[in-house]
């Protein structure tokens, strides 16, 4: 295939002249096929297109990252996870990838409570589902991720399986001056009445450039429960974006907390689809932004059937000359009688460069429904600042107070108590530097 030589094209480009990834086995190399075409057709996002008009990702990978080729592999990986303290301090069952590649070695062996299979194990029935959630022209960079992964995860968590331990997801992180770009890839599969946590963490081994571009899936079948918490915390050269599609059946529960500390520039997608009856959707989210940060979080909820409902809440707290995005979208389908959905952004912002673009959306075909969605962007409240001032408390406490009670009711949303307790102590320390 000829690559087009459209200036829009430089990035594709670059990644398909130095990645070969098509699957080796012949598994999964109509998916690698549709979606290196899919690239060579559309490009990379720019400002000129809606759903990037603030966010140049294209732009910052070009200016940052000089090596596009399968990165290498961390040799002392081992070491690396025995050093961190949020690792260690999770029980629970462990899922490596060293920059992308899953590390079975190093990971928790099954107990039949769940089962974990590289792609490379798949079958041919399980093969078929891969892209068959987060399609590959939803975003190009889904449509990257599917031609350039290399080792991909399928979790399944069997039907009726209640997992008392959370299953945590790791990715460590290196790259040399060049930087990297990194591709991780898992599907996730719950079973009709069953139950489980997944904590997502990255950690990073240095202070190169990378891009790390992840797509993941989730099939949750009908009277599944499952909650997702991921933390990104990791360096100031990090570009990022991640493509997160959920399907919901009957009587399904799926709850997302984010929480975005560090980055250059993140960009996170993430889509619930209500597919059946009595479901319930919930998306939150915490940004706190300092120095040149920028973090853009566009969630979409898709009701398509009656007696479901969804909540979103999206807290930012910006300073210096951090910027940050909001686009929420909910959707309700004529069918999706007696839906409740309700969306919120709140922000505040303590910089006059902070920058925050926020839009919130309904679009609604029902006419029997309960919908709601609005956005806050201000500063801190001065009467409440004033209050704890005149009781004794001195004024940078008295920011951190109010901040903390701010960013509080996301927090309080995650139930793994070691996991709360450890993000509770690391906004602490971030709302102690504001100044």
């Amino acid at each position: 295939m000829t690559v087009s030589t459209k200036k829009d094209h430089q990035l594709v480009e670059l990644f398909l002249s130095t990645q070969a990834n098509l699957d080796k086995s012949g598994l999964l190399i109509e998916l690698k096929s549709a979606a290196k075409s899919s690239l060579d057709e559309t490009g990379f996002p720019t400002l000129k297109e809606e759903e990037y008009k603030f966010t140049n990702i294209n732009k910052r990978i070009l200016d940052k990252i000089k090596k596009y080729a399968s990165p290498n592999t961390v040799n002392n990986i081992g070491d690396v996870l025995e050093a961190n303290q949020l690792f260690n301090s999770l029980e629970g069952y462990k899922l490596i990838r060293n920059n992308g590649v899953f590390e079975a070695e190093l990971s928790s062996k099954s107990d039949g409570s769940f089962i974990v299979k590289p792609f490379s194990d798949l079958n041919s029935d399980e093969v078929k589902e891969i892209g068959s959630i987060e399609t590959i022209n939803k975003d190009p960079f889904t449509a990257l991720n599917s031609y350039s992964f290399e080792s991909g995860i399928r979790v399944e968590i069997p039907e009726g399986a209640i997992l008392e331990q959370p299953i945590l997801l790791v990715d460590v992180i290196s790259a040399d001056a060049n930087g990297e770009c990194v591709h991780p890839r898992a599907y996730f599969h719950a079973g009709k009445n069953s139950q489980a946590t997944v904590i997502e963490i990255t950690i990073f081994l240095d202070e190169s450039p990378v891009f790390l571009n992840e797509v993941q899936e989730w099939n949750i079948e009908s009277n599944a429960h499952i909650r997702h918490y991921k933390l990104q915390d990791g360096h100031k050269a990090e570009l990022g974006v991640s493509n997160t599609s959920s399907n919901l059946a009957r009587d399904a529960t799926f709850t997302s907390v984010l929480l975005s500390l560090n980055g250059e520039m993140l960009r996170n997608n993430l889509s619930i689809n209500i597919n059946d009856t009595n479901c319930t959707g919930n998306m939150y989210g915490i940004y706190m932004l300092n120095g040149k940060t920028h973090v853009d979080n566009h969630t979409n909820v898709d009701h398509k059937m009656p007696h479901s409902e969804s909540n979103e809440l999206y807290k930012g707290i910006l300073t210096d000359q951090s910027r940050g995005v909001f686009n929420g979208k909910i959707f309700v389908r004529k069918d999706a009688q007696k839906t409740n959905a309700f969306q919120q952004n709140n922000n505040i912002l303590l910089s006059e460069e902070a920058i925050l673009n926020t839009k919130p959306q309904l679009e609604i075909w029902a006419d029997d429904v309960k919908c709601s969605h609005g956005c806050t962007t201000g500063q801190l409240d001065e009467e409440a600042l004033f209050y704890l001032r005149a009781r004794g408390i001195g004024k940078e406490s008295a920011k951190s107070l109010l901040l903390y009670a701010f960013a509080g009711e996301v927090l309080d949303k995650i139930t793994h108590e070691t996991f709360k307790k450890y993000c509770e102590e690391i906004v602490h320390e971030r709302l102690g530097a504001i100044k």
